[in-house]
């Protein structure tokens, strides 16, 4: 959840194409911490966002968007794929007939990682252990984000130590990629509805645990 909405919808090329992205003309910069990798991969059998070809008849795809930190792909439809004069990715989706398919999201997610989830803790010294997000929402031109914690728990000095309850998670997508220093082994998917121009359409978010070394939390 975190990707999808703090950076998933700023490589949206809805958002690039136009310059309405923090991330517009940024392909091969480092824009995230060395420990991450990011795809959205179309792909993968049976899962919740695949599909075979894309609302305007592409094959599907599997695009690596982030690799090592380095901004490696955006997710592009055939009219932005004219404007921004780069090759379609399979990723042109729509509701139903009654919208103009536009660049969207499928199984979207951060790869795993070299880290263990137990260690990521023990050596965080005090700060917020977020074990389910919820909802949320983004400016892709400034990359703002905002998102609700279903279940938290304060860590104290490397241990979790009492549930809070009302967390939220504020930030900026650019700031929130480069403060990521350490991702678990373990990747998971989790199923949900994404809303944009072309209505809502079944995506996959997955992540292993990371670590954010710095993040506003709001709330009670």
């Amino acid at each position: 959840m975190i990707f999808h909405e703090a950076c998933g919808h700023s490589l949206e090329a809805t958002s690039v194409a136009t310059g309405d992205s923090e991330f517009s003309g940024k392909l091969g910069q480092q824009i995230a911490a060395s420990c991450v990798t990011a795809l959205d991969d179309g792909t993968i059998p049976n899962e919740w966002g695949s599909e075979n070809i894309d609302d305007e008849g592409t094959p599907t795809t599997k695009l690596v968007l982030i690799e090592n930190g380095i901004l490696k792909n955006y997710m592009i439809d055939r009219l932005n794929s004219r404007r921004m004069q780069m090759p379609v990715t399979g990723s042109a989706r729509r509701q139903d007939y009654s919208y103009a398919p536009t660049s969207r999201m499928r199984n979207t997610y951060i790869a795993a990682g070299n880290d263990d989830d137990g260690e990521m803790i023990a050596t965080m010294g005090d700060g917020l252990y977020a074990k389910s997000m919820g909802g949320g929402s983004v400016n892709p031109a400034t990359g703002e984000f905002n998102f609700a914690v279903q279940e938290a728990y304060i860590v104290k000095d490397g241990k979790i130590d009492h549930p809070v309850r009302g967390a939220s998670l504020i930030g900026r997508g650019s700031e929130l990629l480069t403060r990521i220093d350490r991702v678990g082994k373990h990747m998971k998917m989790a199923q949900g509805m994404c809303g944009s121009l072309s209505g809502s359409v079944p995506t996959n978010v997955g992540q292993p645990m990371i670590r954010v070394s710095a993040i506003t939390v709001g709330g009670r």
